[in-house]
């Protein structure tokens, strides 16, 4: 594996910080789009086994946590208020419920947010990305 990300034809890297969020919400590699970013649920690959990027120089820590659980919240606070208007389940069942659908939402969304935020962080030249931001990259190309 090369200690600097191979160059890409313009083509491959992405045009905007839109297209480059996009794939890291899908769980591509930001910069080219052919391969996965994560080697385990969220654990980033070292290198994209095609292009050759870094992916150690980012540092989304627990921003990805905060971000999956402030939609969680946002998503969840009219479904609760709908169930405890609208049925007559009982607190216990309503709450199983309610916590059942939080979970499952708060993990799904776990990996996306941490694809974009490293996406966001490679865009823009954060960290150890801020040698060549992916911005400047994609405009000279």
């Amino acid at each position: 594996m090369p200690e600097t990300a191979l160059p890409l034809p313009a083509s491959s890297l992405p045009r905007t910080l839109g297209a480059a969020l996009g794939r890291g919400l899908q769980g591509q590699c930001p910069r080219c789009g052919g391969t996965h970013l994560f080697d385990g649920f969220v654990k980033p690959v070292e290198r994209c086994r095609l292009c050759g990027q870094d992916w150690t120089l980012h540092a989304a820590d627990d921003f990805p946590a905060y971000l999956a659980i402030l939609i969680t919240g946002h998503v969840m606070a009219p479904i609760i208020i709908a169930l405890g208007l609208n049925t007559d389940m009982s607190l216990a069942a309503m709450m199983g419920a309610v916590g059942l659908m939080a979970l499952v939402l708060l993990i799904g969304l776990l990996r996306p947010a941490k694809g974009a935020i490293i996406a966001f962080q490679w865009w823009v030249g954060m960290h150890g990305f801020a040698a060549r931001p992916g911005r400047r990259e994609a405009v000279s190309e």
